[in-house]
């Protein structure tokens, strides 16, 4: 197909015009829509006219394009002066005419250009959706005063050659200037006659005394013989032309859509209500005499129903089912559900519901069930968000009743603290109780989770307003600020967690998040300052602070600078080494913002280099307390919240499959966005695989390899270490970035390190999204198979092996996963903020919990099958590689 292009009526905001090149008088136009006036209408200027009835005037109506309805529609009246006025007519004017011009045609597209309206004559235009004027008459004519409109094939050909003609002017025929010139003068001959015939056969039959004529649509007409008094002018056909706008594209109507109606506050009704919404309507039988939605009656609004959704009636629970809900959990047997055991197939049932993933919803009948057997299931610690779930928290007795109980219960796993975090549980009750359940964990494991932990602040009853310390309205920001008080690396990261969300201005994160996040900092500082060591530490992060904006300016000023490569490395060099910035030496040695337990003592100006991008980011080298240096890359223009959260979830992942004994080799490099525009990441010395094609032959992965790491004794020539976190490296980050949903794979974003680590860099796109047609869901290239020794090698074998082992691991921990994911689905984040709804589905589905484990691992081997054999990908790649080769 040829490219198109089109625009909606909706974006048009334009006022509608029309020009009247011709007619005479004057002339008005009222727009209509659904048989009713939309506008006042508008009228000509007075004009003598001599020889020619023409306006050429443009009349520009009260209203946009964008708030017209579909059934919009001109009605345009020519008006004559009499002083004894007459039919119709409005003081001294009478209509000499009127047309009614839908402003949509068929297809439901804007008309525009040059219009053919044919005159009714004697009548005003009425604008109703049956109009009796309308501008385009019928296939069989128009019966008029005295006879019916003759139409005959010569006239039918010029019409034709009008619509042609009117193609031409728009530009959808080419123009021949030689062949046009012949035929434009063809069909003036031809129109010319054309109306002499036409006048002619007008003439005899107002010559005719009485007979029978037949007109085009096959009716048998009576015509009788003119009165004297009668003038010609009645039985001709008037025609007028009008001009609409032209536009470059078609203009598609297109009805502006409201936005879904908020269900946010319907979440925690009770347990009969939230079923209700899901429910399809109840089916209606309609009585004797009442038409149903599909009847042929013409009259019958069945065709019109449109259901409207009411809030208050939406909000209301059932009484029926709220009846049910309190006969089944009648408070007067609470003391009998103490000793209730279910028997082995409600066992089984209740196994079931505990089996559900955090995305599942429960029906009445399941919440009814966890709510009976409630302090049976205080033992089994996976029931205890099934039970909160079953809870109808607007009904004081059962809530009291369910806080007390949750004191009891056994003590639950992390990942279900998380989920008691989220945005659909209210109670704070239940968020203090998640909170207790963090405690108990350590700092490194709550590294893992302070980036969901912060976006949970949210979620929490925190008056961004309030003179009180946002520690007395939530049990989550207390715990969060004594943490991070008392470890200095958690304190770091909550610090800079906290300065991005502060910076972040975008209409999307709203002014009330930002005041939330800034009370939240400033309790953070006010805590600190409290501690011996306090101030000490509030200095450490406000000198990390300078450092970011020193790093900042120059990164900013060489993204605007229109000099060479070369040029900008100097000027970064000369920046960085000139004593006023700073950042030369750093006494006393500061903590590195991107990794804390790093002591930095100044900046190496000699080991600079600038990246040719289109940012320009600039790899700097920093001198550490312990002799080692630190590359980092640093770059302002870009968001880099999505790659840090990419970053944070391998990381966790890497911690996931270590506690089952799989190390894969994994290298997720620090990264850490400073601001919503800047941010700074660990450099890792490594080549991509586009380079490595580039520079070697033959196999071009294994021979760097073993450049690298030669052993001639070792499988395939390489070192058996290097080639061993290669092929785990491999099955690691494929695992993971096919759960993830990582796309825009290219072999610019694959890296190898010399000691064999591979990893991805570059997370724009996540959650399923891909800038590239066919892209396959998991990115296994020819190389990477190739370094392996092929898809036949004993390698190959152990790296899909690697890889069920992987699939299957995290499978077990995919509730962890997916709550992480789900507290963070108001954050700021591209790909998220996109379809924030969907973000927990797109990754749940991509574990396949539906799936046996023997499922899931063939699931996998086809995925693997299917990567390493697509052609697409690979002259994608090939096309990348020239690209970018051009580029340089």
């Amino acid at each position: 197909m040829e490219p198109f292009s089109f625009a909606t009526s909706e974006a048009l905001e334009l006022p509608v015009s029309i020009r009247i090149p011709h007619s005479d008088l004057y002339a008005t136009v009222q727009l209509w829509a659904d048989s009713k006036p939309l506008t006042t209408p508008v009228q000509t200027a007075y004009k003598s006219f001599k020889n020619e009835r023409r306006w050429n005037e443009w009349l520009t109506l009260p209203i946009n394009y964008s708030a017209l309805p579909l059934s919009s529609q001109l009605a345009i009246t020519i008006w004559d002066l009499s002083p004894t006025g007459g039919e119709g007519a409005q003081g001294h004017a009478i209509p000499f005419g009127g047309t009614t011009l839908p402003l949509f045609d068929k297809e439901n597209q804007l008309q525009k250009g040059r219009q053919k309206c044919y005159l009714h004559r004697r009548k005003a235009a009425d604008g109703l959706d049956s109009t009796s004027t309308p501008s385009v008459l019928r296939r069989g004519g128009v019966k008029i005063k005295d006879g019916p409109q003759f139409v005959d094939k010569e006239s039918e050909e010029l019409d034709r050659l009008e619509k042609l003609f009117k193609k031409h002017e728009m530009g959808e025929i080419p123009r021949i200037e030689w062949l046009d010139q012949l035929v434009f003068r063809g069909v003036e001959k031809r129109g010319l006659q054309a109306a002499s015939t036409s006048l002619k056969t007008l003439k005899r039959g107002r010559s005719r005394q009485e007979g029978t004529i037949t007109t085009l649509d096959g009716k048998h007409e009576r015509n009788e013989t003119p009165g004297p008094d009668e003038d010609l002018l009645d039985d001709e056909r008037f025609t007028l032309f009008v001009e609409l706008p032209r536009f470059d594209f078609p203009i598609v109507f297109a009805d502006h859509e409201y936005p879904a109606p908020p269900i946010s506050s319907l979440q925690h009704l009770s347990a009969s209500h939230s079923t209700i919404l899901m429910k399809p309507p109840p089916e209606v039988h309609y009585g004797p005499g009442i038409n149903g939605i599909g009847s042929d009656d013409d009259h019958s609004l069945g065709g019109r129903l449109v259901r409207i959704y009411d809030p208050e009636v939406g909000a209301r629970d059932n009484p029926a089912e709220g009846k049910h809900r309190r006969l089944v959990r009648s408070h007067r047997t609470g003391v009998l559900d103490r000793d209730l055991k279910p028997n082995a197939k409600v066992r089984d049932e209740l196994n079931g519901i505990m089996a559900y993933s955090p995305t599942h919803i429960l029906t009445p009948e399941e919440k009814d069930l966890v709510w009976k057997f409630r302090h049976h299931l205080t033992r089994d610690k996976r029931a205890l968000t099934k039970f909160v779930k079953s809870v109808n928290w607007h009904d004081q007795s059962e809530s009291r009743q369910a806080v007390q109980i949750l004191a009891k219960w056994t003590e639950i796993d992390i990942d279900d603290a998380l989920e008691l975090l989220g945005p659909t549980f209210d109670n704070q009750a239940v968020r203090a109780y998640a909170v207790d359940r963090l405690r108990k964990a350590d700092d490194d494991e709550l590294l893992l989770y302070l980036l969901q932990l912060v976006q949970a602040l949210k979620f929490e009853h925190i008056s961004p307003d309030s003179v009180q310390d946002a520690t007395q309205d939530s049990s989550l920001a207390r715990f969060l600020i004594s943490r991070a008080t008392s470890n200095f690396m958690l304190g770091n990261y909550f610090h800079w967690y906290l300065m991005v969300e502060c910076d972040d201005r975008s209409e999307e994160q709203g002014a009330e998040y930002r005041k939330l996040f800034a009370k939240v900092e400033y309790d953070f500082m006010t805590e600190l300052v409290k501690l011996p060591d306090g101030p000490a530490t509030r200095k450490v992060l406000l000198r990390q602070a300078e450092l970011i904006a020193v790093l900042s300016k120059i990164s900013g000023d060489i993204k605007v600078s229109k000099e060479a490569i070369p040029r900008k490395a100097e000027k970064v060099k000369h920046f960085l080494a000139d004593a006023k910035n700073e950042i030369i030496t750093i006494d006393p040695p500061l903590p590195l913002p991107l990794d804390p337990s790093v002591m930095i003592t100044g900046v190496d100006p000699a080991e600079i280099h600038v990246f040719k991008s289109s940012l320009f980011p600039i790899m700097m080298t920093f001198k550490t307390t312990t002799k080692q240096k630190y590359q980092i890359i640093f770059k302002t223009g870009d968001d880099l919240r999505q790659d840090q959260l990419v970053i944070q979830i391998i990381t966790l992942m890497d911690q996931l499959l270590q506690k089952e004994n799989l190390d894969l080799k994994l290298s997720p490099y620090k990264i850490l966005a400073t601001s919503v525009t800047a941010g700074a990441a660990q450099f890792v010395p490594s080549m991509s695989l586009q380079s490595i094609v580039n520079k070697y032959k033959g196999n071009q992965v294994l021979a760097y390899l073993k450049y690298n790491n030669p052993d001639d004794k070792a499988p395939l020539g390489v070192r058996k270490e290097t080639l061993d976190a290669f092929v785990k490296s491999c099955a690691g980050y494929c695992v993971i970035t096919y759960l993830i949903g990582v796309g825009d794979r290219h072999l610019d974003n694959l890296l190898l390190a010399p000691d064999g680590h591979f990893f991805h860099a570059d997370f724009g796109f996540i959650l399923g999204r891909d800038p590239k047609p066919f892209a396959p869901a998991m990115k296994l290239c020819k190389e990477m198979v190739d370094g392996m020794g092929g898809a036949s090698s004993e390698q190959y074998r152990q790296f899909k092996q690697y890889c069920f082992t992987a699939y299957t691991a995290l499978r077990k921990s995919s509730n962890l996963i997916l709550n992480l994911f789900s507290l963070m689905v108001d954050a700021n984040i591209p790909d998220i903020k996109l379809e924030p709804d969907k973000v927990v589905l797109k990754v749940k589905e991509r574990f396949h919990l539906e799936m046996s484990e023997e499922d899931a691992i063939r699931h996998f081997e086809r995925l693997i099958e299917d990567s390493s054999n697509a052609i697409f990908p690979v002259v994608i790649d090939r096309l990348h590689g020239l690209v970018q080769h051009f580029r340089a």
